[in-house]
């Protein structure tokens, strides 16, 4: 079974499993994958601008495949008008602080660098996630009623769908 979608935008809180759901589409699909985590933030914990950054997306964005795996709200609309399919990784906030807690000290792929500490406004933003951002990125969403939207309320969920991508190929 070939997956429908080239343009796979994957979204929700931190600590929601975001790029562990992108590392595992993208074996089963082979479309590039993109951590937007790796283009704005530099190992030394500097960013680039925010016009740098929309310069690399822009860029990313005008290929015909790939898998965007971040929020980065400012760019949201960006790249959803490319975006075929989005996939919204919509957990409470328990699952998402928890996901965070258990990579903490774990090398990881999409981003440049390992923490080591738990930061309290970083926590807090997660926790008010759903309250706070959430709205928006409804809001967001209905504007493009073209764009498939995949939404998962429970990792068992999002681990379902994989799965019966992985029993069509078979």
């Amino acid at each position: 079974m070939i997956y429908p979608y080239q343009r796979v935008m994957i979204i929700g809180s931190p600590g929601s499993g975001k790029s562990t759901f992108a590392r595992a589409l993208h074996r089963l699909t082979d479309l590039p994958l993109i951590y937007l985590d790796r283009l704005f933030w530099r190992a030394d914990k500097t960013t680039l601008s925010r016009e740098e950054f929309v310069s690399e997306l822009q860029r990313v964005l005008s290929g015909e495949r790939w898998i965007i795996d971040g929020n980065y709200s400012f760019t949201m609309e960006l790249r959803l008008q490319r975006a075929d399919q989005v996939i919204f990784l919509d957990y409470p906030a328990d699952i998402c602080l928890d996901g965070i807690r258990k990579r903490r000290n774990q090398p990881r792929e999409d981003m440049p660098w390992i923490e080591t500490e738990e930061d309290p406004a970083f926590m807090d933003f997660v926790r008010n996630f759903t309250q706070d951002r959430r709205p928006k990125i409804l809001a967001l969403l209905a504007k493009y009623p073209d764009t498939a939207v995949t939404a998962f309320h429970t990792r068992d969920e999002a681990d379902a769908y994989l799965q019966k991508w992985v029993d069509g190929q078979k």
